[in-house]
């Protein structure tokens, strides 16, 4: 679908949407409606009981020319943030999808104060839009998308502030393509494949390869990729929108595992189906990555992706093997199914030897017992430092993509102590979620901010929204775009 922005309401037949806040009089939103359409809509209303619960449609058709004109009345709720507007359009959007409309109209009138309302739906419509049919080589006629375009009635000031949801949509498209897409196709090389078209908007990319990484000392990250013939990556982008002004660049780190067997700690089968998502946390990278690109921002963010495939094989890491990290510390591998914690505590290393930044955020579907804890509503939020924390929470409750604080201490740390080796990459099953954020941060640098994201309930639903169908979300663009704008930049 594509977004325009007109001054005023369109006379065609494309769908208008008149958004409605809870318990609003429909007066004030009918307005500018003919006096017989204003009144059967008003019937409408109260046949069906709607009053502006956020999500809720009334829908009737009206006379229109030789033709006619579908008027929708949406609910947004309370309209006091902007995750109600999203939702409101992303309801719409579920509803006309596949009704036949070419064309929908959106106009929020002057009974909506928010500047960006108009803009806020459209976003929500285009999020919900999203799919990824290219596999699909037959489908039923009434099941093929015909909306096409999406116009908001808005001034100009809205129109021109459409570039950054445009720019954070599009990250949010990448995300979920690279969640979406099957491990044949988006394994360590096809994930950086994938990502190579960045360069165009300005976004450096540099790629260490198996050798490079055995070089550096890689050997946590490169025991999981070594029971797979994919060849892992440590993917590099770095955007600079300061022109230098900002020396350190804030550190986003994301778990690329493309796809995850458990290896020889093998998964159950009955699920595994769903481990080409084991790479949500480096998906959300590359995402914010184009967000960031997309819209100019005017901060300096580096996002580093490790890339394994975790498999079993001849050749594949063994429970109670042993190995060296880039940080010298040595680990005993009992559970190889606990892996991402392995790739990301080399790759945590290696941004912070290279870049040493102030600010270091991971992110990572790393834990199901982070599923147990919080289910499908909140990513967990592990961090040393209460600032960080804070700002990450301000900005998932901003955007929409929301996070919860998990503690830390010493208590935890002790579970992982190993009796051959420095650390023991499992503890005991209470506190899996403690534990492994316990792990990663033994590798955190002395000085610096760290932030743990376990976003394993987050990055893939089994339930369609008002803003995702089944499948992958793009959690964590809206999340970190939102928290560089909040905090980095001027």
């Amino acid at each position: 679908m594509t977004v325009s922005f007109v001054s005023s309401r369109p006379n065609d037949d494309s769908a208008l949407i008149l958004p409605v806040h809870k318990s609003a009089p429909l007066d004030n939103v009918l307005t500018g409606l003919a006096e017989a359409d204003a009144s059967a809509l008003k019937r409408a209303a109260e046949a069906s009981r709607f009053d502006g619960d956020l999500g809720s449609i009334v829908d009737i058709f009206v006379a229109a020319g030789e033709g006619s004109r579908r008027i929708v009345l949406v609910g947004a709720g309370n309209g006091s943030d902007a995750q109600g507007y999203q939702k409101a359009g992303g309801a719409v959007a579920a509803k006309l999808l596949s009704s036949g409309e070419k064309a929908i109209t959106i106009d929020v009138g002057s009974t909506i104060a928010d500047d960006n309302a108009g803009s806020l739906m459209a976003f929500g419509a285009l999020q919900r839009a999203w799919n990824l049919e290219i596999y699909r080589t037959k489908m039923p006629e009434k099941s093929k998308r015909t909306v096409e375009t999406v116009t908001v009635v808005a001034d100009e000031a809205e129109a021109a502030g459409w570039e950054r949801f445009q720019a954070v949509y599009a990250g949010i498209a990448l995300a979920r393509e690279l969640v979406t897409e099957p491990p044949n196709v988006i394994h360590p090389q096809g994930f950086v494949e994938r990502c190579r078209p960045l360069e165009k908007l300005g976004i450096s990319i540099e790629v260490l390869d198996r050798d490079e990484m055995a070089e550096l000392g890689m050997g946590a990250l490169l025991g999981v990729a070594q029971g797979s013939v994919r060849e892992p990556k440590l993917l590099v982008m770095r955007w600079d929108g300061t022109g230098g002004a900002q020396e350190k660049p804030v550190a986003f780190v994301g778990k690329g595992v493309t796809f995850d067997t458990g290896g020889i700690s093998l998964k159950p089968g009955p699920g595994m189906e769903d481990m080409k998502f084991d790479m949500g946390g480096a998906a959300a990278v590359a995402g914010t990555m184009r967000a960031l690109a997309g819209r100019k921002a005017k901060a300096h963010v580096v996002g580093v992706c490790g890339l394994v495939e975790n498999m079993p094989g001849s050749n594949a890491q063994r429970p109670s093997d042993i190995v060296t990290t880039m940080s010298g510390q040595t680990v005993e591998v009992l559970n190889t199914d606990a892996e991402g914690r392995l790739v990301l505590c080399d790759a945590m290393h290696w941004v912070q030897e290279r870049y040493r930044p102030d600010v270091v955020v991971d992110l990572a579907t790393l834990t199901g017992a982070m599923i147990i804890a919080l289910g499908n509503e909140h990513g967990g939020c592990f961090s040393n430092d209460d600032g960080l924390a804070e700002e990450l929470l301000a900005a998932g409750q901003s955007s929409g993509d929301k996070l919860w604080r998990m503690p830390l201490g010493k208590a935890y740390d002790k579970l992982i102590d190993s009796p051959i080796a420095d650390i023991k990459n499992v503890g005991p099953r209470e506190a899996g979620s403690i534990t492994a954020a316990q792990f990663l941060q033994r590798f955190v640098q002395d000085g610096v901010k760290w932030a743990h994201l376990d976003i394993a309930g987050m990055v893939w639903m089994k339930s369609a929204s008002n803003l995702w169908a089944k499948g992958a979300t793009g959690y964590g663009v809206r999340l970190l775009d939102q928290f560089i704008a909040d905090n980095y930049e001027a």
